[in-house]
């Protein structure tokens, strides 16, 4: 396919988020496994006219975990309550939650993993018999009182499957693995995307965004803003020209690394001599937190073959080396090591 791809209506910006998201699993792109999965199991629910067993959504950031909760509830027809682990940090917090539920609808959870103990405790009972003990007054005179609960379908996201400890994760009755997305359908994603905001570009551009997007759809549609936000300053038609502009504008180079995962890999490669280095060391030399490096960094690096973890630390490989310039030591002709 080439040329330019026809412009819809477009939503206002203030729409944006929303406007890009698909609202039935049919308009959902990628996930193919999983999206066969959750239409069964929504099928056979509305069949037999029965609320669905809950769900855990596990996988990195930006691939469709919220946007999946919602298509549940759109598909049930059933309204959509969300909150978050974080927000949840006491038993009472999400007895007030789940008193208010309906008979049959969504509750999302996102972060489930990072919920407070005794909110997780309090969960397991609501999850497998819809009620809840909520207890009165404190001390010795303190008793426990039942609530009775609307039965709902909770939806539970997460970034850390191994943190949600077992006697949760057991009452799942379906866990859905979202997997990076391919070339071509993070493609697909930039076509719809451009569509829905009345931006007419190449079909070159959007191959190229979608390469440079990490295997990730908020990234795409990220990346999409901005080279349109480019092309509408400068004039310019949404070509390849302007990608390639707007996205070196950006610091997102032809492999989909930005300003950070390039510090980090140089370096490495630069100041520690290709590693081992500790995790410690390698932020506080780029200025940035641990927990930065080890969560939004690192997975990219070693999913790209740039970086490895071993036990004495991070080690940049072979296409590590040659992604900043320069040859690794032992290679023919190389240099040696940098001290």
């Amino acid at each position: 396919m080439s040329g330019e791809l026809s412009p819809q209506a477009a939503p206002s910006e203030q729409g944006y988020e929303g406007a890009l998201r698909p609202s039935t699993l049919a308009e959902f792109v990628g996930q193919s496994k999983v999206r066969s999965q959750l239409g069964l199991l929504l099928d056979a629910a509305t069949m037999r006219q029965h609320t669905p067993d809950h769900i855990l959504l596990a996988g990195p950031p930006g691939l469709g975990k919220t946007t999946l909760s919602m298509i549940v509830a759109a598909e049930l027809d059933k309204p959509l309550h969300q909150t978050s682990g974080p927000a949840i940090q006491h038993a009472g917090d999400l007895a007030a939650v789940l008193s208010a539920l309906t008979p049959g609808e969504v509750l999302f959870v996102d972060e489930i993993h990072r919920m407070a103990r005794s909110a997780e405790e309090m969960l397991y009972l609501a999850m497998e018999d819809f009620k809840v003990d909520i207890m009165v007054g404190k001390g010795a005179g303190a008793t426990s009182v039942p609530l009775e609960l609307a039965p709902f379908t909770l939806v539970g996201a997460t970034t850390r499957a191994g943190l949600l400890p077992n006697p949760l994760r057991d009452r799942f009755g379906f866990t859905a693995h979202l997997e990076f997305y391919s070339d071509d359908e993070l493609a697909s994603v930039v076509r719809r995307a451009a569509r829905l905001l009345d931006f007419g570009i190449s079909e070159q551009g959007v191959e190229e965004i979608a390469r440079r997007s990490r295997g990730t759809p908020r990234i795409a549609n990220r990346l999409l803003r901005r080279v349109r936000d480019y092309s509408l300053v400068h004039e310019t038609p949404g070509d390849t020209e302007s990608v390639h502009a707007a996205l070196a504008l950006y610091d997102v180079d032809e492999h989909g690394l930005d300003r950070l995962d390039r510090e980090v890999l140089r370096a490495v490669v630069e100041r520690f001599s290709g590693g081992p280095v500790g995790l410690s060391t390698l932020a506080v030399s780029v200025g940035e937190e641990a927990e930065t490096i080890e969560a939004v960094v690192e997975p990219f690096l070693v999913r790209a073959g740039l970086l490895t973890r071993t036990p004495r630390g991070r080690v940049a490989t072979r296409l590590g080396w040659e992604h900043v310039g320069i040859v690794p030591p032992g290679a023919a002709g190389g240099a040696p090591a940098l001290i």
